[in-house]
Formats: structure tokens, sequence, C-alpha cells
């Protein structure tokens, strides 16, 4: 078995591109391995900003050979009437290296077993690489020099080897060898004698090329350089992939910067260093310090200019910051609701502020159905977009909602007020905290379901590569915010009132929001339950009751009975498109039939766990009345009434759940 090492080193890389690169790669070898039906034991793929790795472990070293049936013209024309080969049928054997012995006749047709001699590994890949690379897909791409292909940066250098023996291969304009390069700091044209030793080698001179361990050795630098002064990095998934993308060999460097800066809200430094600048700022004891660390890409120990040249960036937007705050809060937050009239929404469904007053609508009557005062939830209503036209935001937009609480909090506003324009847009994203606050939950809920709405009406709705204003997000948003505050909130009613409040009416734009909407709960849901399951609950519209449908999927996911829902199905198959009416007792025939009447109106709403008993219950009369009735009787009014019967029975069913579909 053999080992293959693809490095292909670039001018620095955009650090988004990376993270693609290295699942198209992982993708594209594995697709090569299995279409030449190669075996192989792994693929790993290591990135840094200046090289895309590949290491294929386990490699046979030559492609099986490969039996194959070819077909060759009609036999009347591949031979004459004596049994020999004309023109054509020589041509045929010439060209596949055959022999008239080699030849037979099938359905009329020449045929012939020919074998495919595999090839070695190196020529295959000698073949392939090249193209495979030259797949990748992202933004940007560019042309260098007088080449006609593009990549996302140039290329400087390949490296190419299987075993101790270079593939040569060619990509654009370099051609590879055995030497990659170090760090900008350390040593150049180091020669890889194996690939098993890369990382090794790597390592030695100042490159961890595992994205992995690279990320590991940040957040452990990062704590380690925090715990110096007793303080702990904060740090986002963003911040560390960010980080992990631009350096090679990450090197801890704690800077300072004045703690006049701490007077501004707290959201706004640390998106100032997590966002912008990519650093780690540093809590003591609860409370953001002056301190901060950012990671560079660096070998050695002088790290005077180094700081001095992040506290010099750092403090320039620290400075637009406070000048932003002490503009902004000059006036207090509700002055700035009219300023709203000057931002556009989105095309043909108003601006902001006619957002705000459908907000304020539909808030006050959520509040009204949940039977809580709404006095405090239209403030929050009324409020909760204002801070869209401070500096503060302008500059900052990931701080809409954070720079809203905390201006209204300057302002006076109550503490549930100021919690609630911060929380009404949680979830931030699909792990993140939901509100806490009532203000918050209701004001989040009625936002959503207005930007949903307002999309699907303009008849913008989701595709698989567009997501317009987030609604996939704002959906689940409102199903997470729902289930964790367990709210008995029918979404389909303000869903109707939302459309009802936007500036376009479409009239399909109910269902497909609400077919969407279930889409997105079973797609939430389906980690936890079997989707079969959730599909089958679906069958009373679950938006009406998103704790009800929950209560219905638990009670069958547990479902063991085997009889039920073979006798549910009986009657769904019976049935089909066929509706039931009135039952009539004069027309029962057979004992049974009373026996199930009398059994099937007992069958009455309780929860879900005794309805599902007392539907087991009915097995036994339910199997008696097949084995005992022919539905399809010849007389009419009897067959009527028996269909009767058993629409009567599915509807039972129906109520927990659509039993054709688990």
């Amino acid at each position: 078995m053999s080992t293959y090492l693809l490095e292909v080193g670039t001018e620095e890389l955009p650090y988004k591109f990376i993270p693609q690169a290295i699942e198209q790669l992982k993708s594209g070898f594995k697709s090569f391995l299995e279409d030449n039906k190669v075996n192989y034991s792994d693929i790993k793929v290591y990135a840094t900003p200046r090289r895309l790795a590949v290491l294929i472990y386990g490699l046979e070293n030559q492609t099986a050979d490969e039996e194959k049936i070819i077909k060759g013209p009609i036999a009347s024309i591949a031979f004459d009437s004596d049994g020999n080969l004309t023109k054509a049928g020589e041509g045929f054997a010439r060209k596949n290296n055959l022999t008239k012995e080699n030849l037979y006749i099938e359905d009329n047709y020449v045929h012939a077993k020919i074998v495919i001699k595999g090839i070695s590994i190196k020529e295959l890949l000698s073949k392939n690489v090249p193209s495979i690379f030259m797949k990748l897909q992202g933004a940007h791409f560019m042309r260098w020099g007088a080449n006609d292909e593009k990549f996302s940066r140039p290329i400087k250098w390949i490296v190419s080897i299987l075993d101790n023996e270079e593939v040569k291969i060619k990509i654009i304009d370099k051609e590879s060898g055995t030497k990659t390069r170090g760090h900008r700091f350390s040593a150049q044209d180091v020669e890889i004698s194996k690939p098993e030793d890369y990382l090794d080698t790597l390592r030695k001179i100042h490159v961890i090329a595992d994205p992995q361990e690279r990320k590991e050795l940040i957040i452990e630098l990062a704590k380690d350089e925090a715990a110096k002064i007793g303080a702990e990095p904060y740090y986002t998934e963003d911040l560390l992939e960010e980080v992990t993308f631009i350096t090679e060999y990450p090197v801890p460097v704690l800077c300072e910067f004045s703690e006049e800066y701490l007077n501004i809200p707290e959201e706004v430094t640390v998106t100032v260093m997590a966002v912008h600048q990519r650093y780690f700022a540093l809590h003591k004891d609860g409370k953001l310090t002056n301190k901060f660390i950012t990671m560079a890409n660096y070998i050695g120990n002088e790290f005077e200019n180094i700081k001095a040249g992040n506290v010099r960036v750092i403090k320039a937007r620290l400075d637009d910051a406070v000048f932003f705050f002490k503009e902004d809060t000059k006036k207090p937050l509700s002055e700035y609701v009219e300023s709203l009239k000057g931002v556009t929404f989105q095309k043909g469904m108003g601006t902001m502020f006619d957002k705000t007053q459908r907000l304020i609508k539909l808030s006050k009557d959520i509040a009204l159905d949940l039977n809580t005062s709404a006095t405090d939830i239209e403030r929050t209503a009324l409020l909760c977009k204002a801070d869209l036209t401070t500096n503060l935001v302008f500059e900052f937009t990931e701080l809409q909602g954070f720079i809203g609480a905390d201006y209204a909090k300057v302002s006076g506003e109550k503490t549930n007020v100021v919690n609630g324009i911060k929380e009404h847009y949680f979830p931030l994203n699909a792990e993140s905290e939901t509100a806490k606050g009532i203000e918050g939950q209701i004001v989040g809920i009625a936002d959503k379901i207005d930007t949903i709405c307002a999309v699907f009406a303009a008849g913008k709705k989701p595709t698989g590569s567009s997501d317009p204003l987030g609604v996939r997000r704002a959906a689940l948003g409102v199903i997470r915010t729902i289930l964790s505050a367990d709210l008995k909130i029918d979404i389909r009613k303000y869903i109707t009132k939302s459309l009802e409040l936007l500036p376009v009416q479409r009239p399909e734009a109910q269902q497909e929001i609400e077919e969407f909407f279930i889409q997105r709960l079973i797609i939430f849901l389906s980690d936890k339950y079997d989707k079969n399951i959730l599909e089958a609950c679906s069958i009373k519209n679950p938006l009406t009751n998103l704790t009800d449908y929950i209560a219905r999927v638990n009670i069958v996911k547990d479902l063991n009975s085997e009889q039920l829902c073979e006798n549910a199905n009986r009657v769904i198959r019976i049935l089909k498109d066929i509706k039931g009416g009135e039952i009539n007792e004069k027309y029962f025939v057979e004992p049974i039939e009373k026996t199930l009447y009398n059994e099937i109106i007992k069958v009455g709403e309780s929860d879900y766990r005794t309805y599902l008993d007392k539907l087991e219950q009915l097995n036994p009369t339910v199997t008696k009345f097949f084995e005992d009735v022919l539905v399809m009787d010849k007389d009419e009014n009897i067959k009527q009434n028996r269909i009767s019967l058993l629409a009567k029975l599915k509807e039972k069913y129906d109520y927990l759940a659509d039993f054709s579909k688990l």
C-alpha cells in the first residue's frame, strides 16, 4: 500500500475560501478514487493561508484489471454469408485488438469480452490530479501572468510525491517538485522525503498544517496567556475559524488600550476587537478588561512593534465608537423612531417605520391572546428598530438590538423593555439562546413572522441557493422561541394577520408560508425524532399549537402496536378519497357493527397517552369487524353506512396521526 502527498503552495489565500477548498478537495479525491475503483484507507486535507495539501493513505499500487463486454455491429453486417468477417467486422476487431475467435453473437449483435489492464497508481495520479485541483470553486478567482486559467491566488510551488518517488504534475504554470516552503520567516525549499513526514517536517519549519490542531492550539495559547493576568478570553467559532485560517504559526501577544474606552457599551468594544480586528477580548471577574490578545503569525519574541501597531488600530476604531456613542445619546431612543420613515424595509413593503407599526399591532394581539399585559410589549415593539438610524449601528450593523438596548437604558426605559429590545433578535443562530423575557419573545415572534410574510407576499420565497432576509433562520427562531418558552401561540392566526397588514396582497402566500413553517419544524426536530413520525403527526396542522404537536409526537414515537397500525391503514386504504356521512343504526346488519359503533363513540379527547390506550383497546373489535363484515355490500344503504362507520373510526385515528406514514 502507498501514500500520496499533494501540496500546492500559493500566495495568501482568502480565509473564507480555505474551508470550502478543504471540503471540495476531500470530495474531489474521494470521487476520483471511487470512480476508478482504487482502494484507499483514508484521505486527509490540510490547509494554511499559503498552502492546500492532500494526504491519501493505503492506496493500491495499481488499479485492478477490468473485464468489459463491448457491443459491435449487427451480425449480418459483421459477417458475410460464409461466416467470414466483413470490412465492418474486421474494423471492429482491429479497433479493439481482437481476432475473429474473440467475437460472439448475442441478440443478433456482435459482442466481445475484453480485459482492460489496470494502470499504475502513479500514472493515474499524474493524469488526474491537476484536473481535480482545478475543479475547486470560490469567489473572486484571478488570472496571473499570461495564463488563461484562474485560481484563488497565484501558485508558487507544488509538491507531488507517492511514497518516496515524485509524481510529476503541472497545475497552470507551475511544475511539481519535492521541496516545500516553511513559514515566511523560517526555512525555505525544504525537502519532503516521504509523505508520512509531511506534518512533522512542516512543524520544524514553523507551520502547523492541520487546521484542527492549529485551532486547538490557538484556544490553548489564548487561555494560557489570559491566565497570566487572571483573565479569560472571549471567542466565538467565527473568530476561531478566521484566526485559524490567517495564521500558519500562531503566537499570542498581550496588548492594552486605555481604560476610558470601557465607558462605551461592552458589546461595541468586544465587537471592535473580535469582528473587526480578530482580537480576543479578556474578561476578569466577569468584567471586560482593557487588555486583549492578538494572534500573530510570527516567529520570535520581539513584540513591541506588533503591540504598538495593534493598539494604534484599535484606538482609532474605539475613538470612532466613543464619538458615535456620545452623539447618539444626545437624544432619547424614542426620538429615532420617526427617522425610520427614511429606511426602506424591502421593496414594495414600506419603510422600517411601517414595519414598526405592524409589529405594534401584531405584538398587542399576541399579548392579548396570551392574557398578558400589552403596555411594555407595545413599548418594546415601538423602540425595537429605532437604533437602526443611529450612527453606532450604521458603523457596526451586527450590533443592532444590543445598541438599542443600551440606548434605551440610557434613555431611562424600563429594564424589561431594555431587555426586550435586545432579545427580540434572539436566537441569533441555530444554537444560540432564545429570548427570556415575554417582551422579547412576543416582539421577536411578531418581527420574524412579519419578515417571512413580507418575503412570501412579494413572491420571493427561499430557494436552494437563496434565503431572502434570512427567512429560514427567522422561521426557526419563531419555532425555538415558542417551544423553549412553552407559549400557546397559533402561528397560523398570526400569519393571516400579518399578511393582512402588508401593503401587497398575494392569496397563495398563506398556504406557502404554512408549508414552509412545517417544513422547517420537521427539519428542526428530525435530529431528535424520526421524520416519518413528524410527518405523520402533521395531519393536524402543528402550527396551531406546537406544544400539542410535540406531545403527540412523543406519544407516537413510543407506539408499539402492529395491529393498531395495520387496522388504521386498512381503514385508510378502503376509504381513500371516499367521504363518510351520517351513521344510521337501522342499517346495522351484523352485531359487530353496533359493537364497533358504541366503542368508537366512547373514544373522546383526553391526554394522548390515554387516547392511544383507547385506540389500542379498539383493536380486537376492529379486527373482528373486518372478519365478519363485507364493507362494499350490494345494498347501497348498508354499504354507505359501513363507509360512514369507518370514516368515523378514521377520524379517531387522525386525531393522533396519519398512520399511513408510520
